[in-house]
Order: C-alpha cells, then structure tokens, then sequence
C-alpha cells in the first residue's frame, strides 16, 4: 500500500517528525510514502507561514532515503496551494527545484483562507462554491507543473450547509484540462475524518471524473499525525472498485506507475 499526501513539520501546520511517520509507516506494513510539505506562498493567514527550507528538506529527504532504504521507499514531495496572483511564483519555484510529486491544491479563493470561514461571509454556499472552483479553473489553466489535484472539493469540508448545486459543468471543465494532459487527482481519506461522508472528492465526482476519461488516482491520507496515515484506505479503494476505477498510481521518474487495486487489498 501507497500513502502519496504525509506531512511532517517541515509544514507549519505538522509538529511530527519524518522519523515517526516513517517508523509508523514501515510498522503498519506501508511500501512507500511520499512527502508532500506545504507551500502555500501569500496565505491569507499571516499567522501560518506556509514555507520552508528546500535544501534542508532535500538534505533530510536524501537522509531518510538512506537510512530506511531497506524498509520502505521514501519519496519527495510538496502540495502547492494555489491561487490565480501567484502562478508566476509557483512556476519559477518547479524552474529551480525538483520533486518526485507535486500536489496542487487551492486552499484559499479571492485571497481569503477557507479555514476561519472569511471567505464564506455574506454569500450562499452555492455562491461560495462557484468562486471557489471558478478560481481553481483559472489556476490549473496557467499553472501545469503538478502532478495531481489535490483534495479538489475541500471548499465542502468548511461549510454546514450543503449545496443543491453539483458544480459538474465547472468540475468537468477542469477534468477536460488535465485528463489529455495526463494528470489526475487524488482521494484524500482525510474527509471521512472531518465529518464528511467520504474522502474527498466525493463518489460522484469520482465518477464525473471516470465519465471525462480520468485514470490516474493517487491515495493519501493527509496525515499529520503518524496513526492517521493510511485512514479508511481499503474502504477508499473499495468505492473506487465500485465504480470502475480499478488502479492507484505511484509516481516513478515523474510517470505515473499503476497498481491494480485489487492486488492491494488481498
């Protein structure tokens, strides 16, 4: 089994050391993690630094590689938030530095964060909603150096009330800008963790994004903690089965590498 979203505190938000996420990783019989710290330049929250230091975080990477070469693969990674001011910077860090996997993420539209609720007052959800993917359609427009979307409805983990709205026009505008350009999403089991009926995205997103041609489907736990990593997977792998998606993807040499879902729950 594969957990390709795991932060350490190399991210802001983390206080767990690679070592413990790794030694976890290894004892609950993982083959290979990927590290995926944020970056998230401009955040509206100046209270979150959402940076770091690459070449100590190359350094450390290359350390840990070393040290546990026989137990477990380790893969360097980062989850970019996005957003539309910014595609200049991101694209000028992907000219200079390297990653095994780049997650892109929006966790913040119109400059305000998501988490504090700023950016769902005085609006409707459905309002907050189209914003929220509108911008996202926007970024990966501009921006391509990623691999996969990452977590691309978490705009539904902030807010009560459910929208009547699908978003599946704007949802499958963006799918039809990836998918020929060989780029998937992610199932962040994360949701089932913060109250929502699933990982994120939903079943029906999973199978809009089938419908649209999609393949490539990471799996990540987004972990910040060592005894999350690897949450509610085979149920995760499961609802993937169960619609037709039948491969999780790793990332080798910048290629996605496929691994029959079946395989993986035996």
């Amino acid at each position: 089994m594969f957990d390709y979203h795991i932060h350490s505190n190399f991210s802001a938000d983390c206080n767990t050391a690679m070592e413990t996420t790794i030694e976890k990783a290894i004892n609950i019989g993982l083959e290979e993690i990927c590290f995926t710290e944020h970056i998230d330049y401009d955040y509206p929250d100046k209270d979150w630094i959402f940076d770091f230091d690459l070449n100590q975080y190359d350094k450390k990477i290359k350390e840990m590689q070393e040290k546990y070469a026989e137990k477990i693969r380790i893969k360097k990674g980062v989850e970019i938030g996005v957003q539309p001011h910014l595609s200049a910077k991101h694209k000028d860090l992907m000219n200079k530095e390297t990653f095994d996997f780049v997650i892109c993420s929006m966790h913040a539209s119109e400059r305000k964060d998501l988490h504090s609720g700023e950016f769902f007052k005085n609006r409707t959800v459905e309002e907050a909603y189209g914003v929220y993917y509108k911008e996202l359609y926007a970024c990966i427009k501009d921006f391509k150096d990623f691999h996969v979307l990452g977590h691309i409805d978490l705009v539904k983990r902030y807010t009560k009330e459910k929208s009547k709205e699908n978003f599946h026009d704007i949802i499958g505008d963006i799918f039809k800008e990836i998918i020929p350009e060989g780029k998937g999403i992610e199932l962040n089991t994360s949701g089932f963790r913060y109250g929502l009926e699933s990982g994120m995205p939903s079943i029906d997103i999973f199978k809009l994004y089938k419908k649209c041609g999609g393949e490539i489907v990471t799996l990540g736990s987004d972990s910040h903690v060592e005894t999350t990593l690897a949450y509610k997977f085979n149920e995760s792998l499961e609802l993937l089965q169960s619609i037709g998606l039948n491969y999780i993807a790793t990332y080798q040499n910048g290629e996605p590498v496929f691994h029959k879902i079946s395989t993986l729950l035996k």
